[in-house]
C-alpha cells in the first residue's frame, strides 16, 4: 500500500495492452526475460530486468511505485511472478501482458529489433 492505495494487478491482451501504451506516456515498461531474450526482440522503450537475477528486487526498486508498471515475458508466466513481487513491494498499478511477447507477435504488434 502506498499513500493509503491498495496494489493492483490487471492482466491484459496485446491490444488493451497496446493502448495503455500509447495513452500514457507515465507508464514503466518492464520486460523480465534474460537479457539474451530481450536481445532477439522487444517491446519499444522497455527496461529489461531478468526476474531470474538476484538482483531483480533492487532493480525494481529504482522504478516509482505510484507509476503504473506494465510487465510482459515470453508467455506471461514470469511476469506474473514479477507482478506478485511489484505488488508485495507497494507498486499500485501493475499490468502484465496476457501471453506474452508471443502473444503480442502472433496479434502483429511490432518489436524492436537491433540492426
Amino acid at each position: 500500500m502506498v499513500n493509503g492505495q491498495t496494489s493492483e494487478i490487471v492482466s491484459l491482451k496485446p491490444v488493451e495492452f497496446s493502448s495503455w501504451l500509447k495513452k500514457s506516456n507515465n507508464v514503466q515498461l518492464v520486460d523480465v526475460r534474460t537479457s539474451e531474450e530481450f536481445g532477439t526482440g522487444h517491446l519499444r522503450n522497455a527496461q529489461n530486468m531478468d526476474l531470474k537475477s538476484d538482483d531483480f528486487k533492487k532493480m525494481i526498486l529504482r522504478l516509482d511505485k505510484k507509476r503504473p508498471v506494465l510487465v510482459y515475458c515470453r508467455s506471461g508466466k514470469r511476469s506474473m511472478k514479477a507482478a506478485e513481487i511489484l505488488k508485495n513491494e507497494g507498486f499500485v498499478k501493475i499490468i502484465n501482458l496476457e501471453g506474452g511477447i508471443l502473444e503480442w507477435e502472433n496479434s502483429g504488434f511490432p518489436l524492436e529489433r537491433k540492426r
